[in-house]
């Protein structure tokens, strides 16, 4: 790293704060080892307000909602899980090559309470519920198939804006506790006003899966574009998008002109954690 340029490798970044502490700059010890995670800290830290504005952060993307599903007849037995569709077509692909019932999709029979999710779609005209079906035995009754949550985009963080989900801004966004309090689960279908951010069970990893969640659940397929600030602040010199800096030529995503408040950042938690004194 030159004495005159701005701090643009994470090498410079974690040089450029143990030279600020007046610490050692010998390579492998535990201080390097403390410098490297402050760094990190210090990029997440920066990017986790709302009232900030990050635009390098911002991405865009689109989901289109499930059609609801109502072809054909079902029987269940009280106290079964099995779901028996009489003209039903339920693992078959639907215009957008999706089969026309998923797993977690919702279903309600009979057009009663309450709305049971599906394990698995075992055939056209067999699905496994999670819940043993509690109601009357039912023989060739109607169905409504729907689905009220959707994976969002692999590298969402949060949303861009903390009322409004939607680029259209027609979808208001709540938080988990109201849109539970507000918005339970229906046996009607529509177009989504309310949505909320919701995590739901971990794949492969300890990150768990955010989806969003709609009410009303989406009765057709609609289009929704939205903005949210991406997880991946780090790139490497090949171009890999990645969610912390880990080789000394990885790069922050912070424009180059703003990376010294990478170093502002990790100087308030070694200040504030390391030497506990006023200076942080």
């Amino acid at each position: 790293m030159s004495s005159t340029t701005q701090l643009t490798t994470f090498l410079d970044l974690y040089t450029g704060l143990l030279n600020a502490t007046r610490e050692s700059t010998t390579s492998g010890t535990a201080t390097e080892t403390q410098a490297k995670r402050l760094i990190n800290i210090a990029l997440q830290d920066m990017h986790i307000g709302f009232e900030e504005k990050f635009p390098w952060a911002e991405r865009q993307a689109r989901l289109i909602t499930h059609p609801k599903y109502t072809t054909g007849t079902v029987s269940i037995t009280q106290g079964s899980t099995t779901l028996t569709g009489s003209s039903t077509t339920w693992d078959t692909n639907n215009a957008w090559s999706v089969k026309n019932a998923r797993i977690t999709g919702k279903i309600v029979i009979n057009g009663t309470f309450p709305v049971y999710t599906i394990a698995s779609v075992d055939s056209d005209t067999q699905i496994t519920l999670n819940e043993k079906y509690g109601g009357a035995t039912v023989s060739a009754g109607t169905h409504l198939y729907y689905e009220d949550e959707y994976d969002l985009h692999a590298d969402f963080l949060r949303p861009m804006d903390v009322h409004l989900f939607d680029s259209d801004r027609s979808i208001r966004l709540l938080d988990r506790t109201r849109f539970r309090r507000e918005y339970v689960r229906v046996n009607t279908t529509g177009r989504p006003t309310v949505a909320t951010i919701v995590d739901r069970a971990f794949v492969g990893d300890t990150t768990p899966v955010r989806r969003v969640q709609f009410y009303q659940p989406p009765d057709a397929a609609y289009d929704i574009p939205y903005h949210y600030i991406t997880n991946k602040f780090a790139v490497t010199a090949s171009g890999v998008a990645a969610q912390s800096l880990s080789n000394d030529t990885d790069e922050p995503i912070v424009p180059f002109a703003y990376r010294h408040a990478i170093l502002f950042h990790a100087l308030y938690h070694w200040y504030r954690d390391k030497k506990d004194d006023d200076r942080s």
